[in-house]
């Protein structure tokens, strides 16, 4: 586009300058305004979910004003402007990854610091191809085309990052996981549905900004159309508690991950005793709904729960966690089969798998009269903690994995059926196996009834991860409908609802017992059927508009 402008040429490259630092701060606050949309360090507020409306709106700006766009290099700035947001945004958003890495892997601080800035510089890439892509298609069709594109481009990013770096760590859509209302997309298109009309309503509420002269330009059907669905994820739950019929008892250890815990001499008395004892219980202490993010100052749980029917229980747990818990140890089966035929009820217990083709994360699962049903193997393990890719490069990582394994990959996803009148179906899935949608519906979709995570947070400290990692497991109930018991060595031990709800938590940072009701359920979503096909749809229509752009000139405007 040829330059009209008459300034002098020193004062065109510092307005120039100028405009973009501007276009770059637009772009950070952005990244700020994204990361109050997701838990900070505790429970996430509920009104904070309405700042995801408008946190995009700066970064939009910054992208696709007149301004910006009119300069030569103006897809160069826009790749610019989306990196630095994406990079600030992981930072603030994943900061917890320091203390993972300096705490419980010994890395030193400047060492750990640098994991943090160097993950964050890679994934930031994401946000650098949107800024880069929507500017493209901006210069290639128009202003109007490129914000109708900007949400399936959006979306197809969040769905590159599952597949090819495999972080979905709090996409978009997990803001409004509190929504009982709107988050029942999700039943058809997985969390990619809320980023898709997260992003859209971002859209509208930027239209007068880019044309206040003549906002009727952009139209006000969609921004009428959003403003509903801003409505109804705040109109009051109309959801009646979902029904149960069975209650389950999760053990709470809180064992400390920074110690090799062997349970040798007196622990070997203490600790099965332990086990054996609360497995019993039918009345806990428990929190309706979240847990406080800190067990200080004296504050207890409600009056305790107790079971809403006589035993027995329909689950007992053990969650991930250090032990000496070992699938083929004589004392480790015996010790399963005491507490499944003690309570008559089956048991799944977290525990190091070994067999002749290798060692894993699993979950045992005993059935009522002691007999092992079979193994879950972890399938999605976690880089760097369960296991360290190129190894020879990354040297110092062996402090983590010393710390919990050096696991072999898991390849089915198993379905266990309790032997009790009901015969209930479980799937099992570990830890951050919980944050890849398309990976979990696969248990529901063979057959599972209900869904069990068992995880082991201490790695997070008093962070804001716990709270995004339950967020995600939130999701995982929504999409299936399905309840999921969630098992935790140091909290957030919690049963979900169907809905997603936060039924009953046991304190965290406490050796507790959580007694707590849930049901069963056997009907399957589309997106259970179909998995990520919005999403797929969504990069379809990404690429065709690619191909298309790269066959036409740019436009004038």
């Amino acid at each position: 586009m040829a330059e009209t402008l008459s300034e002098p040429l020193p004062t065109r490259a510092l307005s120039t300058q100028s405009s973009l630092r501007i276009s770059i701060l637009l772009a950070l606050i952005s990244s700020v305004l994204l990361d109050f949309c997701f838990p900070v360090a505790g429970p996430m507020p509920r009104w904070h979910a309405f700042i995801a409306w408008v946190a995009l709106v700066p970064l939009l700006y910054a992208l696709l004003n007149e301004r910006t766009a009119a300069h030569p290099r103006y897809l160069r700035h826009a790749a610019l402007i989306g990196y630095a947001s994406g990079v600030l945004w992981y930072i603030l958003n994943c900061y917890w990854i320091y203390q993972t890495m300096c705490y419980y892997g010994h890395v030193p601080p400047i060492g750990s610091a640098g994991i943090v800035l160097l993950y964050s510089l890679v994934l930031g890439l994401y946000f650098a191809a949107f800024g880069f892509l929507l500017a493209f298609f901006r210069r290639r069709f128009s202003l109007t085309t490129a914000l109708i594109l900007a949400p399936f481009l959006w979306t197809a990013l969040e769905l590159a990052a599952a597949r090819i770096t495999s972080v979905p760590w709090d996409q978009l859509g997990y803001s409004m996981v509190d929504s009982v209302s709107l988050t029942a997309i999700a039943t058809f298109t997985g969390v990619y549905g809320l980023s898709f009309f997260v992003m859209c309503a971002n859209i509208s509420a930027l239209g007068p900004f880019l044309s206040p002269r003549n906002p009727a330009k952009f139209t006000y059907v969609p921004q009428l159309l959003f403003l509903s669905i801003i409505g109804a994820s705040i109109w009051p739950n109309p959801q009646r508690p979902a029904p149960t019929n069975h209650y389950a008892v999760l053990l709470q250890p809180n064992i400390d991950v920074a110690t090799n815990d062997n349970w040798i001499g007196p622990q070997w008395d203490n600790d099965p005793n332990w086990l054996l004892t609360q497995s019993q219980l039918t009345c806990t202490p428990a929190w309706y709904g979240m847990p406080p993010a800190h067990n200080t100052g004296g504050v207890q749980p409600p009056t305790p729960l107790c079971a809403p029917n006589t035993p027995p229980p329909g689950l007992i747990l053990w969650p991930e966690v250090a032990s000496w818990f070992r699938s083929d140890d004589p004392r480790t089966q015996s010790l399963l089969a005491q507490i499944a035929t003690t309570n008559h009820a089956p048991v799944v217990a977290g525990m190091v798998g070994e067999d002749s083709t290798g060692t894993y994360n699993s979950a045992v699962f005993v059935q009522p009269d002691g007999s092992v049903a079979g193994r879950y193997d972890k399938i999605h393990l976690v880089p760097f903690g369960e296991f360290i890719p190129f190894r020879s490069f990354f040297f110092f990582a062996h402090h983590l994995t010393n710390q919990v394994g050096d696991f072999d990959r898991g390849t089915q996803r198993k379905v266990f059926a309790a032997n009790t009148p009901d015969h209930t179906k479980y799937g099992i899935f570990i830890c951050y196996e919980s944050v890849f949608a398309d990976e979990i519906r696969h248990f529901a979709l063979n057959g599972a009834q209900v869904l069990v995570n068992i995880s082991d947070d201490g790695w997070y400290g008093d962070t804001s991860a716990p709270w995004q990692h339950l967020n995600m497991a939130r999701m995982r109930a929504i999409e299936n409908r399905r309840w999921i018991i969630r098992d935790t060595n140091n909290g957030i031990t919690t049963v979900i609802d169907p809905y997603g709800r936060v039924t009953l938590s046991a304190p965290r940072h406490t050796i507790t017992t959580l007694v707590a009701p849930y049901g069963t359920r056997s009907d399957l979503t589309f997106y259970t059927k179909h998995g990520d096909l919005f999403a797929y749809l969504c990069c379809a229509i990404v690429i065709a508009a690619l191909a298309t752009a790269l066959r036409r000139p740019q436009a004038i405007s």
